[in-house]
Order: C-alpha cells, then sequence, then structure tokens
C-alpha cells in the first residue's frame, strides 16, 4: 500500500484504525520493518517482541542461518546444545536454556524442525528383516572392519557407601561405549553421572584423562550430551584421515547429525539382532570393573571406600581389558562385521582375578625377586669379606608396607591427575599398579 497511489497518512490512519503519528512512524521505519518481516517469514505476525536476551538470540539466529545455508539439518536438541555453549561464552550466569525459552525463541523466528532425512529413511524401511538380509550386509561391504564402529548406553552402579553417595555423585553411573568391529580401537569411555561437579575432580586436568565425565538428568544420557560426543567422535575422525560407519540403535536420546567423516545408520529397534556390545563386551567390562571393586583392600590402602575419582579410573582400566578377539567375536555374532558368515568365536567366560598370563607373569616376578636376592646376598658377603665395619655401611631403606605402597601409588595418579600432558600416560601407570596387585597377591 505504500508503494501504490499517494495516500495521506490521515487516511491511512482512519482506514486502519490507528493514529496518524503511528502511521507516520511506520513510513518513516519502512526499509527496517520490511527487512525484518522477510526474515522472520510469518505473515500472520503482528507484533514483534523481543527476547530477554537479545545478544544470544542474535548469536544464535546467525547460527541457524548459516546451518542451513549449508544444508545442516537443525533438530531441537542441537538447537539448545548451540544455545548453551553461547551462553557459555557470553558468560551469562545460567548458561542452561529452558525448553520453554527454545520454544518461544523458535516461534519468534518462524523456525520450524523436521526430521532429518536419513531418519526418515530408516523409519520407511518395510520390516526389520529386510534391513537385517539386505540393507546392512550392502552397508558393510564399502568399509573395512576397522571402519566400522557401533555405540551404545549401558550402566554400572557406584559401590555402596562411597564417599558423596547421597550428595552428590548418585548411586549409578551412564558409560558410553563405542568400538570398531575387529577392537583395534576402543573410544575412550564417557561417563555421565548425577553430580555437575563432584567434589572429587576439582583440580584434575579434565582434558588429559582417559575417560570423560559429563552430568545428566539421574545420570542418564541425554540428545544434548550424545551430540556433544558426535562431535567429539567425528573429530578425533577427521584428525585420523578416516570416514567411518557408526551403527547405533533409535532412541530419543540419540538424534542424527549430518558429519563430515561419520556416517550414521539407526539399527531399526524391532529387528532381533542384538547390538555388538549387547552380546558380551558390556557385560565383559562390568566383569573386569567388578574385580577390580574387590581387588580394592581398604585395611590394606588406608583410604577408605573408593571415591567417583577412583571408578572412572577402574572403568577406564576395565574398557582396556577388553580383549579385541572378544570385540571381533561380539561384532561377527551380531553380523555387524563384512565377514560375519564365518563361525562367530566362542565367548569364553569371564577369567578369574588372575587370568594364566598373570599367573606366568607372577611367577617370572617371583624369580626376577630370588634373582635379586641372591644378588644382594652376594654382594653383602663380599662387603664384608673385605673387612669393611658393618657401622659404616649407609643405612638400608626397610621394606614398605603394602599400605605405604598403595599410598605411593595414589600419589603418583593425583600428580598424573593434575600435570598429565597425555591419556596414554595413565596406561603405564594402570599397567604399573596392576603389576603391584600381582606382587602383593604373590
Amino acid at each position: 500500500m505504500l508503494e501504490g497511489p499517494k495516500v495521506s497518512q490521515s487516511e491511512l490512519a482512519k482506514r486502519f484504525g490507528v493514529s496518524q503519528p503511528q502511521i507516520c512512524r511506520i513510513i518513516k521505519n519502512k526499509e527496517r520493518i520490511l527487512n525484518e518481516w522477510h526474515r522472520n517469514g510469518d505473515p500472520e505476525r503482528k507484533r514483534k517482541r523481543e527476547g530477554k536476551d537479545a545478544a544470544l538470540e542474535a548469536a544464535l539466529l546467525r547460527w541457524v542461518e548459516g546451518a542451513r545455508a549449508t544444508d545442516l539439518p537443525v533438530s531441537r536438541p542441537l538447537l539448545q546444545l548451540k544455545a548453551k555453549h553461547l551462553a557459555e561464552a557470553l558468560g551469562r550466569p545460567d548458561p542452561e536454556p529452558s525448553g520453554g525459552w527454545l520454544a518461544r525463541f523458535g516461534a519468534r523466528h518462524n523456525l520450524t524442525f523436521k526430521k532429518p532425512p536419513a531418519e526418515k529413511g530408516d523409519a520407511e524401511q518395510p520390516t526389520a528383516e529386510h534391513w537385517a538380509s539386505a540393507v546392512l550386509p550392502s552397508l558393510l561391504r564399502s568399509y573395512a572392519p576397522s571402519e566400522i564402529y557401533a555405540c551404545a548406553e549401558t550402566g554400572v552402579l557406584l559401590p555402596a557407601n562411597h564417599p558423596g553417595k547421597g550428595e552428590s555423585a548418585g548411586d549409578r553411573l551412564t558409560l558410553l561405549l563405542c568400538t570398531n568391529a575387529n577392537g583395534s580401537e576402543k573410544v575412550p569411555l564417557w561417563v555421565v553421572g548425577e553430580s555437575p561437579r563432584p567434589r572429587c575432580l576439582r583440580g584434575v586436568n579434565l582434558a588429559q584423562m582417559p575417560w570423560s565425565y559429563r552430568a545428566g538428568s539421574l545420570a542418564g544420557m541425554t540428545a544434548p550430551l550424545f551430540a556433544e560426543w558426535l562431535r567429539e567422535f567425528n573429530e578425533g575422525m577427521r584428525r585420523q584421515g578416516k570416514s567411518v560407519l557408526l551403527l547405533l540403535t533409535k532412541h530419543e536420546a540419540h538424534p542424527y547429525l549430518q558429519l563430515s567423516n561419520v556416517r550414521m545408520v539407526f539399527v531399526p529397534s524391532a529387528t532381533t539382532m542384538a547390538q555388538p556390545l549387547d552380546r558380551g563386551i558390556a557385560s565383559d567390562l562390568k566383569g573386569h570393573y567388578r574385580r577390580r571393586l574387590l581387588r580394592w583392600l581398604p585395611v590394606e590402602r588406608g583410604m577408605g571406600q573408593p571415591t567417583l575419582l577412583d571408578v572412572l579410573h577402574m572403568l577406564a582400566q576395565a574398557w582396556g581389558d577388553v580383549h579385541p578377539e572378544l570385540i571381533a567375536g561380539c561384532f561377527r555374532a551380531a553380523s555387524f562385521s563384512p565377514d560375519a558368515g564365518a563361525e562367530a568365536l566362542a565367548l569364553a567366560p569371564a577369567p578369574g582375578p588372575l587370568s594364566q598370563e598373570q599367573l606366568e607373569r607372577r611367577a617370572l616376578l617371583d624369580k626376577e625377586l630370588e634373582r635379586d636376592g641372591e644378588l644382594a646376598e652376594a654382594d653383602g658377603g663380599e662387603g664384608m669379606a673385605e673387612g669393611e665395619d658393618a657401622g659404616e655401611l649407609v643405612a638400608v631403606q626397610p621394606c614398605p608396607s603394602e599400605r605405604e605402597v598403595w599410598g605411593s601409588l595414589a600419589t603418583l595418579r593425583r600428580y598424573l591427575e593434575c600435570q598429565a600432558t597425555s591419556p596414554d600416560l595413565f596406561q603405564a601407570f594402570y599397567e604399573l599398579e596392576d603389576v603391584v596387585h600381582m606382587v602383593s597377591a604373590g
């Protein structure tokens, strides 16, 4: 109407039932109003409402426009995760945007969230049997076993009466496990607990730990947390120069993301095939974890019940104890491997606290100790034969008790937690701790 035949402002005011000064302001700000109307794209909107945090909304809207310009699907969980990151970057006191705030943001800017096409395609598959017999084999043929990954969550219980129980850490942890089909790469554990800031993690260099800890509602996996893990996993594959296939089950906490180096494929929930991680990998990890809990001897270590930090290290050790051969066998048993037609490995029961390999290593250690003792006696005999005064000999340190040894290991671990420059350092520490346990068990 403003572009048509000239009409007086008074006439326009009478026609729309508003005042003449209001018409004057609209004409004066015509370009700005039209620009905002086109950006919003909602012809029914009559009133411009601003959010309480204009800077956050502007930054989030720019990100949404950029994502859609590159055909990146934007879902509600992903938008919530990005809003949280932007709020933290802007230094907001409460960086967790509420669902109501996101809903109002979407309404103000006419945003709709549609299901990604890849997920729709999975949902339209006729039957789970067809997917297992035709779709999955064709997918697996395009990748090597080292490029086929599966991920899933499992839960573990914290030990009874551990420090912090009932205060912050909760009773349960959720583990996100991910590994490839030949067991050559076990992605570092992601652990979700209930406490956002556990006291025992203060001062720990979390970026260099062989595990990652996050806080979630009721210690469970959420869509924003899983999206964060997906992006970290994709970045790890990008640094390695790998393009991989990631198989996972459909779940509300598993949002679909379009990633540069990871192709996400959802396994139909109706399929009778069990995930490889449910075929024995998760249970094997839990068996190793339980054995390490039983090895924690409060009387000998003099440190009371294990803390959440101790449990996180035990879980990382238990994940490292899961053998690649068992992982490969579980993938074949679940038909998630290109060579799934071969006979699957029989899954042996979990070994006892000391396996045959550990017994052999302990025997070698015993021999080394006996030989060192004989050499020490020989050296001492030679010294006395030369007529040296025993009082002038340097004082020999007494053999430390087991409590002192475990205390020294705890001090060393704390030093690594604060100063480590790589998670790989903890693998050497875990091996040292296992050797000390075998010596003390003998």
